[in-house]
């Protein structure tokens, strides 16, 4: 049996990094995590160090910033995964110089984690982030660098609690809001299952330079579907208010920046239909639970349904 391949974790401490650092220590690879000595004085990152630890994960502490020290951090491993935050994108630049430097990684997962940021048309400022992380797809190609870029659309944490509900704190009850006519088609993933699928694409010839796609088919609703599905589930009908295209843009416009989060990526995805409205091409795509038809991935019908008893 071939070896697996060591893999390192950057971000690992964040909100999907951990999930990666679990997965890639089941899967049996070899797994280093790069974390900032500042983590160890966060009470919550330090418990996941110390977790990691326990998991026999090697720890190396440090940062973006050294380039020297970071070009011999590449050197102990075979694969790069990024996971780092939205806000730290661009730090990957640095990265990607000392990847190329080392010159032994043989596959890069830059940070992305969302919806493929080549084939979405988002309005600022989300515009601008996108345009950030393909600058970073451009650069990594550029420099001839082995990649894979994982594209896994909605998350269930990020949208599911409150049904993408900009300002809820928890799942609607009595009325929500339905961006367009609600009929474009959306992606539901768990986060720990985009994780499995992640960690699967590392050694496979098949994912090498293309973009990996979730798109498990029992987690593909439109948002009226999703609000067909949860009012199924707590016996109600709701009430629907309908936002118009102008509505949602002036709302953004309002919002503060946690609810103007939401409000863009609800008009991306539930509106312009940003993660189904194209079709993969085979030259530079693969969709995942095709690959992978052993990873039993978790569906929103089982999420909902936790969802209302806990809320019940």
């Amino acid at each position: 049996m071939a070896q697996k391949s060591k893999i390192l974790i950057i971000g690992g401490t964040g909100n999907m990094g951990k999930f990666m650092v679990e997965a890639s220590v089941k899967a049996g690879h070899p797994t280093f995590a790069l974390v900032r000595e500042t983590a160890l004085s966060d009470p919550v990152k330090a418990k996941l160090v110390q977790n990691f630890q326990s998991l026999g994960v090697t720890l190396l502490y440090g940062d973006l910033e050294n380039h020297e020290k970071l070009v011999k951090m590449l050197k102990l491993v075979d694969i790069v995964m990024s996971a780092i935050s939205r806000s730290e994108i661009p730090e990957q630049f640095k990265l990607i110089a000392a990847i190329k430097e080392a010159g032994n990684i043989k596959r890069f997962f830059p940070s992305e984690f969302g919806s493929n940021v080549d084939a979405g048309h988002p309005i600022e400022p989300a515009k601008s982030g996108y345009a950030r992380k393909a600058k970073i797809r451009r650069a990594i190609e550029a420099e001839g660098i082995p990649y894979t870029y994982v594209s896994c659309n909605c998350t269930f944490g990020f949208f599911l609690p409150t049904l993408a509900q900009p300002g809820a704190v928890a799942p609607p009850k009595d009325n929500i809001l339905i961006y367009g006519n609600g009929q474009p088609k959306a992606i539901f993933n768990k986060e720990a299952d985009i994780a499995s699928y992640t960690i699967k694409a590392v050694d496979d010839p098949r994912t090498l330079n293309k973009t990996l796609y979730l798109r498990p088919p029992k987690n593909i609703y439109s948002f009226n579907e999703l609000v067909a599905l949860w009012e199924k589930k707590i016996g109600k009908t709701l009430e629907k208010i309908y936002v118009t295209e102008d509505q949602i843009i002036k709302m953004i416009q309002d919002a503060n920046m946690t609810d103007k989060i939401m409000l863009l990526v609800n008009y991306s995805i539930f509106m312009k239909g940003e993660q189904t409205n194209f079709e993969i091409d085979p030259s530079s795509g693969v969709e995942a639970s095709e690959l992978y038809p052993d990873v039993n991935y978790a569906t929103v019908d089982e999420y909902l349904h936790q969802l209302a008893c806990l809320s019940n």
